[in-house]
């Protein structure tokens, strides 16, 4: 790019969150001087939400990192690169020949999957290290998804999207697009999508225990106690089945387990899950008749439902639903995307599941990861497999696991760490060694992963707008260093020479759409040229039906009774037929929630995010403020088996009785920590009073949804 104080134009998309906004940055060369959402992008159409607005001020931000930070003995000193990685090299080779390979311990945070070039040679990396203990984000949010979709179509990432375009009622369970954008569902302009289903005769619903920014746009919003959704979904298979109202005569031929899955929902009636759930018999009865009237209907359901104790027979039952009443795969009911760039590969019958198991609680694998739950006593248990040090990438788990001041212990005690983020925040001031990538506009990009769960086929590659400065280094760069030090084995002359752009130019020409796929697009296929061309961004077309050839199964079928699921049935059964545990007078059930303006920790430092009225509350029904004399804004406790956090009460109408929610992200204020923007408006860590016990024990997943916490006045 040519710098000047010539006013230019910079289209990009948005990498901060999965809606893929297309942006329009006016700059001089050295400054921006506006952003704005792009109104000529075919996927967003314009939309931008305050994150993509700010992501200047992310680039400047002066308590970013930008040079490696080695830790002393009373804080951290800058050194070069060469250094940092010699250290890190001389380190953890050392740790690993004294201990063995799982010694070394790696975490990666979300804002990795919104990189491609992280994404590129993060395999690369973990093959260096062959350690078995791997972690990520992925077990605090979508594994229940993936988990399913191996289970039921033979491949993790082979995720069934709302054709939220195209749809006439759509059922929104434990799911708030309007505050995340989508997720599991990249819709850039969500809101103007949910508004078209209305518009065109729809209806879509919300199902949630807090009437959320979506809820209050909805045609109707049904609370529902939290953990309880798996009751209700149960209900409305009953009612299915019990009326013969499935039809699955287009995909009898590559199905199997019907027959288990017609007999498994006959106890749950609706009368005996009303009682459970909350809903009302009439309204359970109605939404499910309405769902089964609609040619063009489709059942959703994202955080709040993956993480609960049974997330996993949530998304299981989502799925058979749109299936058996024949919205699968079909316009305007769950479909899948066909990405430029596939991440399905070709392998069928692959079993990544329980390959090895956790060494203290002997929790299964599952894609190479273990759970995040089990990533503290695997520090601080002695024996042979301990971690002993600890790579992070992108990730804050201080403040977004389960039970955080627990971590926040087992980090301190490590023999070496080192972190590659931008920032020194509650887990990097751990690290012995942090090393700062480039972010957001100094950076290529092209969406790998958000492009396989859009809610329509499409492709656009961004340039960086500005040059990394004074030596800075890209993560994929920081990988590839770090893999070289680390691998026992010669690499590869191609690996040597990769680069994120070689790869993805060989993965579009290998693609659906690329050159290589067809003989007849042997020349006019979609070339990563072609894209950088049309700067705005490519429209493929809508979602189109991808079964059976997309089936990665063994038999080539979808199996919809598969064992494990069958066998937790029975778990859930017990739990079924016995009575509710009673809560006590200052007992509620905890959730979540998400806000426009935030996306976990990580944009907590940017002063038009944070600032204005505080976020960071504890939401309660006005009726049970009341009952505990409480006033809005009045500080109380929040206790629970692991910790206790003080918080200002938010009292509203928009909360179910018998419940509170607490946003996820905050609590900046861990001893060493010089965020100054998110100091001020530090709140409190909702995962310091969180279980680490509680988790989806079909998935491994964490139960952060449902726990019961006492209030003190």
């Amino acid at each position: 790019m040519n710098v000047s104080s010539k006013t230019q134009m910079h289209y990009r998309v948005c990498n901060l969150c999965e809606a893929m906004c297309g942006l329009e940055i006016e700059h001089n060369g050295k400054e921006i001087l506006s952003i704005k959402g792009d109104e000529k992008d075919p996927f967003s159409k314009g939309s931008i939400c305050p994150k993509g607005a700010v992501i200047g001020d992310m680039y400047n931000d002066p308590d970013r990192l930008r040079k490696p930070l080695k830790k002393t003995d009373n804080s951290f000193v800058e050194i070069d690169w060469v250094e940092a990685f010699d250290i890190v090299g001389k380190r953890l080779n050392a740790i690993r020949t004294q201990h063995g390979n799982d010694a070394i311990g790696l975490y990666f945070g979300n804002p990795t999957v919104h990189n491609y070039g992280a994404m590129m040679y993060v395999a690369a990396l973990k093959k260096a290290i062959r350690s078995k203990n791997n972690f990520s984000a992925t077990s605090m949010d979508q594994l229940p998804h993936h988990f399913t979709s191996h289970f039921m179509f033979g491949n993790g990432m082979i995720m069934p999207i709302p054709d939220i375009n195209r749809t006439e009622y759509m059922i929104i369970m434990g799911a708030n697009p309007s505050a995340s954008n989508g997720s599991i569902m990249s819709a850039a302009g969500v809101q103007k999508r949910l508004r078209d289903i209305q518009q065109r005769g729809g209806k879509y619903i919300v199902i949630d225990p807090r009437l959320t920014e979506t809820a209050k746009s909805a045609d109707e919003h049904l609370f529902i106690q939290p953990g309880t959704d798996v009751y209700f979904l149960l209900a409305m298979l009953h009612i299915i089945v019990k009326k013969k109202k499935y039809d699955v005569k287009h995909i009898q031929s590559y199905i199997t387990g019907l027959e288990d899955i017609l007999l498994m929902a006959s106890s749950y009636t609706p009368e005996k899950v009303s009682q459970i759930t909350g809903i009302a018999v009439n309204d359970i009865t109605r939404i499910t008749q309405e769902y089964l009237s609609k040619e063009k209907a489709v059942l959703y359901g994202r955080m709040g439902v993956s993480t609960q104790s049974h997330g996993g027979l949530c998304h299981w039952l989502i799925n058979l639903i749109n299936i058996l009443t024949g919205h699968f795969d079909k316009e305007g009911g769950a479909m899948f995307t066909n990405p430029a760039v596939p991440v399905v590969g070709n392998k069928k019958g692959h079993k990544p599941y329980a390959r090895w198991k956790s060494r203290v609680s002997g929790l299964p694998e599952f894609q190479g990861e273990l759970p995040v739950s089990v990533m503290v006593e695997e520090m601080v248990t002695k024996g042979k497999g301990q971690i002993k040090a600890m790579i992070t990438h992108a990730g804050n788990p201080v403040l977004s696991s389960p039970n955080g001041d627990r971590l926040d212990m087992a980090l301190g005690g490590l023999d070496f760490m080192v972190s590659i983020d931008i920032y020194l925040n509650e887990t990097t001031k751990h690290a012995d060694i942090i090393l700062p990538p480039t972010t957001g506009l100094e950076i290529d990009h092209y969406d790998l992963i958000f492009n396989s769960f859009a809610v329509s086929n499409n492709a656009k590659f961004s340039e960086a707008l500005f040059p990394p400065k004074n030596g800075q280094l890209h993560d994929w760069q920081i990988f590839k260093a770090l893999t070289k030090r680390l691998s026992k084995k010669k690499l590869s002359w191609l690996f040597r020479i990769s680069t994120p752009k070689l790869w993805l130019k060989l993965a579009l020409l290998n693609g659906p759409y690329g050159n290589f796929s067809n003989v007849k697009r042997l020349f006019t296929g979609l070339t990563l040229r072609k894209i950088k061309k049309s700067v705005h961004g490519l429209d493929l077309g809508p979602l189109i039906p991808m079964f059976p050839k997309l089936l990665k199964t063994k038999d080539q079928k979808i199996n919809l009774a598969p064992k494990l699921f069958m066998d937790q049935l029975e778990t859930l059964y017990a739990e079924f037929t016995t009575k509710n545990q009673e809560l006590l007078e200052n007992e509620f059930r905890l959730i979540g929630r998400r806000h426009l303006r935030s996306n976990n920790s990580w944009m907590h430092n940017a002063e038009k995010l944070v600032s204005g009225k505080n976020r960071c509350t504890m939401m309660m029904n006005t009726f049970d403020a009341e009952r505990l004399r409480l006033k809005n804004n009045e500080e109380v406790t929040v206790k629970s088996e692991v910790g206790e956090i003080r918080i200002p009460v938010e009292v509203t109408k928009n909360m179910m009785s018998g419940v509170v929610s607490i946003p996820h992200g905050f609590g900046h204020h861990k001893n060493g920590i010089k965020l100054k923007v998110a100091e001020a408006h530090a709140g409190v860590s909702v995962n310091d009073i969180t279980d680490h016990n509680r988790i989806d024990t079909l998935t491994g997943n964490a139960a952060f949804s449902g726990q019961i916490v006492s209030i003190v006045k």
